[in-house]
């Protein structure tokens, strides 16, 4: 029988609100999510996606924000985060995410109403259960830009278990 090591990261990411457009769609967890503001960034700006793929390069070492999808999203166009997600992911190996568990501060959107859409559409990039998903969610009482609106920011822990 094999003996498995447990092993925790942390990622984070965040962006800023740009100036108000009327209606848009932001990207979060690789959902569609209706704002009035859009997320200013070269793709497209899914802090969610962006958190979890800086957890992933946390076990593997290999960078890939800020490093190959760069090369995808400023010379090859690709501006989808899962894109970016994936390639992370061929990185694990023999390791497998169990457990993903996020925390998102920002004054809007609510997240209520798309928390279930997100868990599926993350467990299902990840290859895990939507009840392995977890999504909490604060405005930290206004102390910081995200809290008053300006921006969103993300920490998501990932829970991998890896054969001895």
């Amino acid at each position: 029988m094999p003996e498995y090591a447990y092993i925790s990261t942390i990622g984070q990411d965040s962006h800023r609100f740009g100036e108000p457009s009327g209606d848009c769609t932001i990207m979060l967890g690789g959902v569609a999510v209706p704002s009035d503001r859009p997320i200013l960034a070269n793709s497209d700006g899914d802090v969610i996606l962006h958190a979890i793929t800086n957890a992933i390069s946390g076990l593997t070492g290999n960078i890939i924000l800020g490093g190959i999808a760069d090369k995808l999203c400023l010379e090859e166009g690709i501006k989808d985060s899962s894109v970016y997600l994936k390639k992370a992911l061929e990185d694990l190996g023999d390791s497998e995410i169990v457990h993903c568990s996020m925390t998102v501060e920002c004054l809007v959107p609510k997240l209520k109403p798309y928390r279930d859409a997100i868990r599926a559409r993350v467990g299902e990039l990840l290859n895990i259960p939507a009840s392995s998903v977890g999504i909490t969610a604060t405005t930290g009482e206004g102390l910081t830009a995200f809290g008053r609106g300006e921006g969103i920011q993300v920490f998501v822990i990932l829970s991998f278990r890896k054969k001895l």
